[in-house]
């Protein structure tokens, strides 16, 4: 039995296989509205926007060490 998925233009229903060219859309049509629509920015990311997290001096000092671990060539000979 073969997947079938609502398309997210016209909910028509549209088979989860190879031949299905614009999947999960039915049509081109419907794909460049679904693109349309993003490109107006009528569709958007639902999740907020993570503001930026401050680096400590520990955050800093464990990724360069981290950093220096998987390239032993950033490190000074002895």
């Amino acid at each position: 039995m073969t997947l079938k998925v609502p398309c997210p233009t016209c909910k028509k229903e549209v088979p989860w296989q190879n031949e299905s060219t614009y999947r999960p859309f039915c049509s081109k049509r419907c794909q460049l509205i679904d693109l349309g629509d993003w490109a107006e920015e009528s569709n958007k990311i639902s999740q907020p926007i993570q503001g930026p997290e401050v680096m400590t001096e520990d955050m800093l000092d464990a990724l360069e060490s981290e950093f220096l671990l998987h390239n032993k060539f950033f490190v000074e000979p002895e």
